[in-house]
């Protein structure tokens, strides 16, 4: 695997010398390519989709449609006219000595990505580490290979039409031995991208010797406060778990003050009878149809769903909900629903989370939501990006220093 490493390193280093707008010209060909080539697309996606059983909450991820693929090429075509984030000074000064020092953003070099049955993320990760000036490993699971063969085909195709060295991307195989490789290419691979659930990013954190930033595992709350809007929270709460169950941003637990339990049978209303539900006591008693939990039990609390699954928690006020968030939250996204200026900015305040919402689901937590044009994942951690990563987050940076002759003392 090394030798297939250090091609891809090689190649990294042509990246410098293609104009931006090349870069330009090559999204916007390959947005083109992906709508011309939709049909072959497809097939390889329905060749992956014929392996997963329908009722597999990781279907829907691995789900490529006519209208997804048309949107996957829009947000290559917005990647594209973007600003570039390199040769961005941050920082600069000129010493008393005469050294003029600066703070200049450039690419890492390669990265190096894995995760599950998102195939989308294979464009998505092109699409960034090309305009950002990086090299890539896409490291995709089984149940997408078919597609991501697909995809990185089509990839290296229109990178070799507009003589562009296509080894700036590689598929790696769909195999657990392939991810040991990647975890270990010191020398070659810059930075680690894990995406996908606590699994396999707890794998990856502890078997890499490469840097790594962790990303997607989301276990979400919405606090519905003692001021919170009832028509404002239904809509929410709706949203932020029905719309895409299988993604990190959907809702996984609801907690509600215990002066506004009058109100949960309508709050959940709009989407009971498609959610299942497990309550403490004190929720059980005003919802039907849900399972009664202890209120501490952590096979519940503190769950990453990811189906159709809601849990329901009680509290007596503002600080037990930002009690229950600390101990159970993945540090992805959070919401409050309250009319209170002083609770919410209390609530911004204090989750320790990457999205912090006030009045909007956490489904917005999204790169092209975010105006980023796409994203490779959902930072979850303090140490470098955090939120959405999108073409700045791709970036580090250097000094550079200019003299004159000076020598130090």
């Amino acid at each position: 695997m090394n030798e297939v490493f250090q091609i891809t390193k090689e190649a990294s280093r042509e990246l410098a010398n293609i104009p931006e707008t090349k870069k330009q010209q090559l999204l916007h060909k390959l947005a083109d390519a992906i709508e011309a080539n939709a049909p072959l697309l497809l097939e390889a996606n329905s060749a992956d989709l014929s392996r997963m059983s329908r009722s597999n909450p990781l279907y829907d991820r691995l789900l490529l449609t006519a209208d997804r693929l048309a949107a996957i090429a829009s947000d290559m075509r917005r990647v594209a006219q973007l600003p570039s984030p390199l040769g961005k000074i941050s920082c600069e000064r000129t010493l008393p000595n005469g050294l003029y020092i600066r703070r200049v953003s450039v690419p890492y070099g390669v990265i190096g990505v894995i995760y599950e049955a998102r195939p989308n993320v294979s464009f998505d990760v092109f699409a960034l580490c090309f305009k950002s000036g990086n090299a890539c490993v896409l490291k995709g699971g089984r149940d997408a290979y078919d597609s991501n063969k697909a995809i990185v085909a089509l990839i290296k195709r229109v990178l070799d039409e507009e003589g562009i060295n296509p080894d700036i991307v590689t598929l790696m195989p769909a195999s657990h031995e392939a991810t040991a490789e990647m975890l270990n290419a010191v020398g070659y691979i810059d930075l680690c991208i894990p995406r996908g659930g606590r699994n396999l990013i707890d794998f990856v954190r502890d078997n890499a010797r490469i840097p790594v930033i962790e990303t997607g595992a989301g276990v979400v709350h919405i606090y519905f406060d003692k001021d919170g809007d009832l028509e404002k929270g239904k809509a929410i709460i709706n949203n932020a778990k029905t719309r895409r169950v299988s993604v990190c941003n959907a809702l996984d637990c609801l907690i509600v003050h215990s002066s506004r339990l009058g109100d949960l049978k309508e709050l959940v209303s709009p989407m009971m009878g498609r959610v299942e539900g497990y309550a403490d006591a004190r929720a059980a008693a005003y919802v039907n149809s849900v399972t009664l939990c202890d209120d501490n039990d952590e096979t519940v609390f503190g769950k990453e769903w990811m189906d159709y699954v809601l849990s329901i928690k009680t509290v007596d006020s503002l600080d037990e909900a930002l009690r229950h968030i600390q101990r159970y939250s993945s540090g992805h996204s959070e919401a409050i629903i309250t009319e209170n200026e002083e609770t919410a900015r209390i609530f911004q305040q204090q989750v320790d989370a990457a999205c912090v919402y006030v009045n909007a689901p956490t489904s917005f937590t999204d790169g092209g939501q975010f105006g980023m044009g796409a994203e490779i994942g959902i930072s979850t951690q303090k140490l470098g990006p955090r939120g959405p990563m999108g073409l700045e987050e791709m970036t580090t940076y250097k000094w550079l220093i200019n003299g004159n002759g000076q020598t130090r003392d």
